[in-house]
């Protein structure tokens, strides 16, 4: 009896569950679906949320500079791994912690940004994906340019307390010479810019808009596409689900495909592979979005050498 007594009070003592810490910009008001993707990849996997590991998802309410403080809670919490979104949210994590392993879902070029050594050879405790934001922001100027014939003007919409946005801006005013488009910039540094912002682009006779992602912009998702329509602005987003939303294009690689990769890394660094060993990925895919119904609110017909390279039409 005092055997099997023995046993059963041991039996109900759980073994050590790890703790996932998510270094997440956003509002609590709004848990990105692409967070939906990391935990769908963590299922897949065989990891159960509650059974047999704990996400910890504090929020930066869309506060950047809120970041480091999230960041040094993730790290009071003695997370196992700490997860980020962004480049803010790399560099912030990067800052707090030397040893706990950081994996990035998304970002601009992290080797440029300071945060690997290379994309082999990360080096350090982070590695991850990246969404070679910088990369593409040429590309995305160019769709814009074709769609837009007439472009001589485009109005850049930016956060500049973002440094993977600052980067972006550089890399299309360099594509911008080229193709001989004049470049304005809109920043917005908080949710009462947005109004601002459109009339400035409006005053400057902008005749598209180029949308850099950041937490803030993301999280006026909604806004910025009333303020497009209401304006009659084409507008180029860095990110699908803003043209789900009733954005007019996007030019990026598929986020949600990113955030279930990031948990393949989780899962990896679990086991005991250091970060150092794991070289950062970059996406090879690409979508080329359109929403038809949100260019015809805006009286602009797309080409159909445009529209035939779409990925996805939205009618």
């Amino acid at each position: 009896m005092l055997f099997a007594l023995c046993y059963s009070a041991s039996a109900q003592q759980p073994g050590k569950v790890p703790r996932i810490g998510v270094l997440n910009a956003g509002a609590s008001s709004s848990i990105p679906a692409r967070l939906g993707a990391f935990r769908q990849g963590l299922r897949d996997l065989g990891y159960i949320e509650g059974q047999n590991i704990v996400i910890e998802l504090p929020y930066a309410e869309g506060k950047l500079d809120r970041l480091p403080e999230v960041a040094a809670e993730l790290v009071r919490l003695k997370v196992e791994v700490i997860v980020t979104t962004g480049t803010t949210g790399a560099l912030a994590a990067k800052k707090a912690t030397s040893t706990i392993p950081i994996v990035m879902m998304t970002g601009a070029d992290p080797v440029a940004m300071g945060l690997i050594a290379s994309l082999a050879r990360p080096g350090g405790n982070i590695t991850g994906l990246t969404s070679v934001s910088t990369d593409l922001a040429g590309k995305r100027l160019e769709l814009l340019k074709e769609t837009v014939p007439k472009l001589t003007r485009v109005g850049i919409l930016w956060n500049p307390a973002d440094p993977g946005s600052a980067a972006v801006l550089k890399e299309t005013e360099t594509v911008a010479r080229a193709l001989g488009v004049q470049v304005q910039s809109l920043e917005v540094r908080s949710p009462n810019d947005f109004e601002s912002a459109f009339k400035a682009a409006i005053g400057g006779r902008a005749h598209a808009l180029f949308i850099v992602q950041t937490a803030l912009i993301n999280n006026r998702r909604a806004r910025i596409v009333e303020l497009a329509t209401k304006n009659r602005l084409p507008t180029m987003f860095g990110e699908g689900a803003h043209v789900e939303s009733g954005g007019l294009m996007s030019y990026a690689p598929n986020s949600a495909d990113l955030f279930r990769r990031a948990a393949t890394y989780v899962d990896k660094i679990l086991k005991g592979t250091k970060p150092a060993d794991l070289p950062v990925e970059q996406p090879t895919k690409f979508d080329f979005i359109i929403n038809l119904k949100a260019a015809k609110q805006i009286g602009l017909t797309i080409p159909p050498n445009v529209l035939v390279r779409a990925d996805k039409v939205i009618r």
